[in-house]
């Protein structure tokens, strides 16, 4: 067991990334998804968490046994690839009970109308109205509260960036959603995650040319052995051209995987064989001796682990464990403080006097309207003393908020008929009820907490 952890925690960007287990890992997940975001994970100035979505897979009913063993080798896949858990964040999703529970508090805040919005259930809605199908015909509760369950892995950890291709782009969007409507009821407990939009991400092509894919059984396992590897490749459907026949790399399965695993000097060297006529057979021997050059010490590896499935459940805990005590029990307890679930033996003795003003703590509430613009307002127990004006996005309202924690009361003032300014800047206005001094007094308080 590794008892440390990822150094300099709270210092580095937080990025999150979630890994399905469902079927076994191929050359286009290595290349897509694996490769990438474990070099990522070497940035010194990155703090990366890694889990393995289980609870997700669920939702598609399988084999118990297949949910199992994709896990070991999905899990495998990644750990053989060169994923350190001491110097990352590796764990399995249904380990983290937290996920689960906070699950249930953001399903409590979010909204059906958006959950009715979300891809996936509006594409399984669709496809029953094209077959003459109840809209919710086949439909299960958990491919409707799929967002939630996203949200809740990227919250837990306050993830600051979550890699995500342009498909996924909605999920984040719903997370910071719900995470808003949370902060706005109970306080700022969440970061809003931002989604990284991997733009350059490689999609391989796999034996029949479409996108290499479990859905279209024209996969290249990452686990093969040298001997299926090399008769997969050699599968590969390529034209009719002949030895000595010119060859258009660009449009070439062969040629584009050969591209994912080569240097660019050996690419460029098999862009001129292809202009140079050289035989389909060739260019498959050239791609399996690149390609098995690359996975054959992570083939070796990845066998070992999975000979070895204990090893994997005791990191895969280990992980859980360190993981928990260092974020998410925390925060789940803040969370059930702030919703009221408390320890009833700590419930304030009643004293027939009513709270003083002081005796609250202020702080500031950042939410969305309708409008799409986002706000804040500043509060002290039920009163809202201060509220902002409309801004085009959470990091604008958000800077305002840090602009008065850093320097406090003095950068603020008030111009009757226009309202509150932050130095220059027109940011918003008084409640009804409040006084200016009252705005300046919980700024101080403010700030004074945070020093």
């Amino acid at each position: 067991m590794n008892d440390s952890k990822p150094s300099s925690p709270g210092r580095k960007t937080r990025v999150l990334t979630g890994i399905t287990t469902s079927g076994t890992p191929h050359l286009g997940n290595y290349v897509g998804a694996i490769r990438p975001a474990i070099a990522a994970s070497h940035q010194s100035d990155v703090e990366s968490f890694y889990f393995l979505a289980d609870l997700h897979s669920l939702i598609k009913l399988q084999p118990p046994e297949r949910v199992q063993r994709s896990t070991l080798e999905i899990a495998a896949a990644w750990l053989a690839a060169g994923l350190d858990p001491s110097k990352v964040w590796f764990y399995r999703q249904s380990d983290i009970p937290e996920i689960t529970e906070l699950t249930w508090l953001l399903t409590c805040v979010a909204g059906k109308g958006i959950l009715n919005r979300a891809h996936a259930y509006k594409a399984a809605v669709d496809k029953n109205r094209g077959e003459g199908e109840d809209d919710d015909a086949a439909i299960n509760a958990g491919l409707f509260m799929y967002p939630v369950l996203m949200a809740a892995d990227i919250l837990l950890f306050n993830a600051e960036r979550v890699p995500v291709g342009r498909d996924q782009i909605q999920h984040i969007e719903m997370a910071r959603d719900f995470g808003q409507r949370f902060n706005h009821i109970y306080g700022d407990h969440f970061a809003l995650p931002e989604a990284a939009i991997e733009e350059h991400v490689a999609t391989l092509p796999g034996l029949d040319g479409r996108k290499m894919s479990k859905s279209y059984d024209n996969v290249i396992p990452l686990s093969s052995s040298r001997e299926q590897l090399k008769k997969l490749i050699f599968s590969i459907v390529t034209d009719s051209r002949a030895p000595g026949e010119a060859k258009e790399a660009d449009g070439s399965n062969v040629f584009q995987l050969y591209q994912a695993f080569a240097t660019a000097d050996e690419t460029a060297a098999m862009r001129q064989a292809f202009a140079d006529g050289i035989g389909w057979g060739d260019a498959k021997q050239k791609l399996f001796e690149r390609i098995d050059a690359e996975i054959a010490p992570l083939r070796e590896r990845y066998q070992a682990l999975v000979a070895n499935p204990q090893r994997i459940e005791e990191q895969l805990r280990d992980g859980a464990q360190r993981v928990r005590a260092a974020y998410a029990t925390p925060l789940l307890g803040r969370l059930r403080e702030a919703v009221g679930l408390r320890d009833l033996s700590s419930v304030p003795q009643s004293t027939g006097k009513a709270q003083t003003k002081s005796a609250v703590t202020p702080q500031f509430k950042q939410y969305r309207e309708n409008d799409g613009r986002f706000y804040f307002k500043l509060v002290q127990g039920e009163r809202v003393l201060l509220q902002s004006i409309g801004f085009d996005s959470p990091k604008e309202a958000g800077a305002r908020i840090g602009h008065l924690k850093r320097e406090g009361a003095a950068v603020l003032h008030h111009v009757a008929g226009e309202g509150v300014h932050l130095g220059k800047e027109l940011i918003g206005k008084l409640a009804e009820d409040a006084a200016f001094e009252e705005i300046i007094g919980a700024v101080a308080a403010l700030v004074e907490a945070d020093a």
